[in-house]
């Protein structure tokens, strides 16, 4: 790549504020100018970027500090009530702040500070979710329209968070290991490059296995990095199994699990029938409760059945 440009992350371009750096894109070979300085990627100009999958643009390095005050600018707005701004429009630039949070510690799990910044970040966006009114539903109702993982990762964070909220949960750094390991639990997925968009019937042998295989691969990629919590590492490896000891890839039962894994399970099973499957929401939370029961506790399937119901009012 040139060293002439910097890439920055699409997920951290939403809002209506006006750039005051030069994004380009990259065809072949070639970076060309996207969007000047003063103007924004409100309106179709984002929904074309996201159409076409493009996870990166561009930056000259004299840009670099401009566009780190534009990301500063717009996270500590979406973050104040006051603003002005609409619930709907705080919540778009907040879900891309963790969608790229998500995506930079996956890209490099061995970097500490892209680890803490997440970390942080983390919190700050389950303190969001609890404490504002309409923020659970305004995040659920950005669709995952490439079917990212880490935009899926963001999603299942909202729906453990809420369910944590449900069960009253209150103590602050467990919720916030549940939501960054939620954040991060389909970590191999991220680099196996396996298509997972389909049910599993629908998967090879071969497929299955290495499907099977992931939240162990996951916890291997990331094991020796000793700034990830332990925590975020059981989420990685256990977010597959069911507590009647069924799942995989270890076979763990409800007393085995760690209870943040077991909340975040719970939540990735219903989110993986949206954006992975294509089932409605409302049909989502009505087949988890049939075909999953046994597999989840019956109190976290029914919590999240009426988190989904709240959405429509």
């Amino acid at each position: 790549m040139s060293q002439e440009h910097v890439p920055i992350r699409v997920s951290t371009l939403r809002g209506d504020q006006k750039i005051d750096f030069d994004a380009y894109v990259k065809i072949n070979d070639k970076f060309i100018l996207y969007l000047r300085r003063g103007d924004s990627f409100e309106g179709g100009r984002l929904t074309r970027l996201k159409s076409k999958k493009l996870k990166k643009m561009f930056i000259i390095p004299t840009d670099e500090e401009n566009y780190r005050n534009y990301l500063h600018r717009n996270i500590e707005m979406a973050y104040d009530k006051s603003s002005g701004k609409s619930v709907e429009a705080r919540a778009e630039i907040i879900q891309g702040s963790q969608q790229s949070n998500s995506e930079a510690v996956m890209e490099n799990p061995e970097n500490e500070q892209v680890y803490g910044e997440a970390k942080s970040g983390a919190l700050k966006f389950a303190q969001w979710l609890t404490g504002e009114n309409e923020a659970f539903k305004h995040i659920m109702n950005i669709e995952n329209s490439d079917q990212s993982i880490a935009h899926h990762g963001v999603t299942v964070s909202t729906l453990s968070v809420a369910l944590a909220k449900r069960l009253g949960w209150t103590d602050e750094k467990q919720i916030q290991m549940l939501t960054l390991g939620s954040l991060l639990h389909d970590f191999e997925h991220f680099h196996s490059g396996l298509s997972i968009t389909r049910p599993l019937e629908q998967f090879t042998p071969d497929e299955l296995k290495t499907y099977k295989d992931h939240p162990v691969a996951g916890g291997k990629r990331v094991q020796d990095k000793k700034h990830f919590d332990q925590q975020v590492l059981n989420i990685i490896v256990q977010h597959e199994e069911y507590i009647d000891g069924k799942g995989y890839p270890q076979g763990l039962n409800e007393q085995k699990m760690d209870p943040l894994a077991v909340v975040c399970a719970t939540a990735n099973a219903l989110d993986r029938m949206i954006t992975f499957e294509g089932i409605p929401k409302p049909e989502a939370s009505k087949k988890l409760m049939i075909s999953a029961v046994g597999r989840y506790p019956l109190k976290y399937i029914q919590l999240l059945g009426e988190i989904m119901n709240q959405m429509k009012a």
